[in-house]
């Protein structure tokens, strides 16, 4: 066999999310689009803002020599030093552009800080329901995950988060808002960990996964983790916010409150350059240094949140409301999820089982679906929860 029997083993779980957009494209051809509601991927439908674009124009129209060419591995100094402004602004903290990395969008960011922290054999933590990659990542790097139950509401149990840390354990890897379940961690979480890894035996790093961080409704405010978790580096990218995740453009930032900031930086300085990734694309990052701040409308996402969480609630599923992000996380009507997905699919309705995401019983609904599809669909929840109710 050519091979790897770990890449062979890891393709029979490979992305739930891929498996079932791939039949989504098998039924839309055997049914038709029409009667095909598909809720895999968290693929954005909407465009980037305006700005984001011309922004891009001006870049590519540019006579400015050099921009395209390669630069240090960390990314433009001057890219670097706008992110870090706006970090010093919304952390109140003094970053720096020796705390910011570029990377190749926050999978990148994460898969580089892992390689900087593992040896065979250590271990990262993290609560469920999380985003299904986080396993194989940390397997990139002869890392093991560590997956802790959640409290009812979603947010982690920092008591069984502690309980979970062995002499093996290097970082904690936690996503707000969070991806299945559009929850956020409030601030008072991050202050238990903080006091969590102060009784710590060795140094553990929290790595805060935030991609989701602008994607936020009812006035709901995401902490920032930084000012609360000493050892704290933030992974995040633009994917979401500006509507690009084709384009992979995202950072690192390591806390200034984090003792061994510098050493991580030149450490991952290193690892984003052997994994392959070189640098990030210079031309996003120079559009994201100058209008990385502006954010996509929200307010499709809220109304789709509203019309599929009421929805779904009617009917009969158990729900926590999301918060953010862009997706809705129910309970089965049956404990077996793949299952329920299963019945859903014959109804035209395809969703993610949510054993995938580390937490079986429930299935994730992506939103990145036009309003009217959101409506046409809830007959089809109905009717497969009442099947399973039968």
């Amino acid at each position: 066999m050519i091979v790897s029997r770990a890449v062979t083993d890891n393709l029979s779980k490979a992305s739930w999310i891929r498996r079932m957009f791939e039949e989504g494209a098998r039924l839309k051809q055997e049914r038709g689009a029409d009667k095909v509601f598909d809720f895999t991927l968290g693929n954005p439908e909407i465009e980037p803002p305006p700005a984001v674009l011309a922004a891009a124009r001006r870049v590519l129209e540019s006579t400015a020599p050099h921009l395209h060419a390669y630069m240090p591995n960390a990314g433009h100094v001057k890219v670097r030093e706008a992110i870090a402004g706006r970090l010093r602004v919304s952390t109140g903290l003094p970053y720096t552009a020796n705390h910011v990395l570029m990377t190749v969008g926050a999978g990148a960011a994460l898969n580089t800080v892992l390689k900087a922290l593992l040896d065979p054999g250590d271990e990262v933590l993290t609560v469920a329901p999380f985003f299904a990659e986080y396993t194989f990542y940390a397997e990139n790097h002869g890392g093991k995950l560590i997956v802790v139950p959640p409290r009812a509401d979603l947010t982690p149990d920092v008591a069984k988060l502690e309980a979970a840390i062995t002499p093996r354990t290097r970082a904690i890897l936690v996503n707000s808002p969070n991806n299945p379940s559009g929850v956020i961690y409030p601030g008072e979480t991050f202050v238990e960990i903080e006091a969590m890894l102060a009784r710590a035996a060795r140094p553990i790093v929290l790595v805060s996964d935030e991609p989701y961080r602008a994607l936020v409704f009812d006035g709901v405010a995401v902490p920032e983790v930084p000012p609360l978790v000493r050892r704290s580096i933030v992974a995040t990218s633009w994917s979401k916010s500006l509507a690009i995740p084709g384009e992979r453009i995202g950072y690192l930032a390591f806390s200034p409150r984090l003792p061994e900031a510098a050493e991580l930086f030149e450490a991952c300085t290193f690892t984003s350059r052997v994994l392959g990734f070189v640098n990030a694309p210079a031309l996003w990052q120079w559009v994201v240094a100058e209008v990385g701040d502006q954010v996509i409308d929200v307010g499709p996402y809220r109304e789709k949140r509203d019309l599929m969480y009421e929805g779904l609630t009617r009917i009969g599923y158990q729900c926590v409301k999301p918060q953010g992000a862009f997706y809705v996380f129910p309970k089965t009507p049956i404990p077996d999820d793949v299952a329920f997905v299963r019945l859903l699919a014959e109804e035209g309705v395809l969703t993610v089982p949510g054993s995938g995401f580390g937490m079986p019983g429930h299935i994730r609904i992506s939103l990145t679906v036009e309003r009217d599809t959101v409506v046409r669909a809830l007959p089809g929840f109905e009717r497969a929860f009442k099947k399973a109710r039968g």
